[in-house]
């Protein structure tokens, strides 16, 4: 019988993927980040990241063709990604990072100025304005560096909102967060945010969910009767 060397690597156990840390803002919290943003050229890139979902390179990637005001929607068709040692507007995530997204009033209104804003400084600018068709842009018109908007624009938002230290990220958690608190359905939270599947959702944010302690005993013992 012929025996074959063993393989140590046999014995080692492969590390089991865990989920990023993620730091919600509380609705009070999130109130406050907003006002400490109103008359920020970006105010209304935060509205849009608090009240959507929207991840930073969809932001960054969104372009006025696909902002309908009148209806109150976007449509997110490409996102800002990295490429060598600068950016470029690519295809979304995934497939279903492929949609169009419902604004809040807030939101529109907050896009609406945005709009206003935008037209004059392209007025200041004059020849020198590249204009991309990007809602939200540099003040000449070119693609915002995410590293210039995390240092030079939403750290210096948290110290005035006197907020921790979160990640841009963590606004996409917070609008999740906030929806669930109001007892939003899973699905409904899955196509806002654009995960491939509601398997995900669920999978991020499960411990956010409400029902998941002694709530779901409460709901059988509810729903069949049962006396205490």
């Amino acid at each position: 019988m012929v025996s074959h060397p063993r393989n140590p690597a046999d014995d080692v156990k492969a590390p089991t993927p865990t989920h990023k840390e993620m730091h919600p803002l509380s609705a009070h919290e999130a109130r406050n980040l907003l006002e400490a943003a109103q008359s920020d050229r970006l105010e209304a890139l935060y509205t849009l990241a608090v009240h959507t979902g929207m991840r930073r390179g969809e932001l960054l990637g969104l372009k006025w063709g696909d902002v309908d005001l009148d209806g109150q929607t976007v449509r997110i068709r490409r996102t800002l990604t990295r490429k060598g040692t600068g950016y470029v507007l690519g295809d979304p995530k995934t497939k279903g990072s492929r949609r169009t997204v419902r604004l809040t009033q807030r939101a529109a209104e907050a896009l609406k100025s945005h709009r206003v804003r935008q037209a004059e400084e392209k007025l200041r600018a004059g020849a020198l304005y590249q204009d991309q068709g990007l809602v939200f842009a540099e003040e000449r018109g070119g693609i915002i560096n995410p590293s210039n908007l995390r240092n030079r624009s939403f750290v210096p938002l948290l110290r005035r909102a006197d907020l921790p230290r979160i990640t841009f990220h963590d606004l996409r958690h917070t609008c999740a967060s906030l929806l669930f608190q109001k007892n939003v359905h899973p699905k409904f939270v899955q196509e806002l945010l654009g995960h491939a599947s509601v398997a995900i959702t669920l999978d991020t944010y499960s411990h956010m969910l409400p029902g998941m302690g002694g709530e779901t005993a409460d709901a059988m013992d509810e729903a069949l009767g049962s006396s205490p």
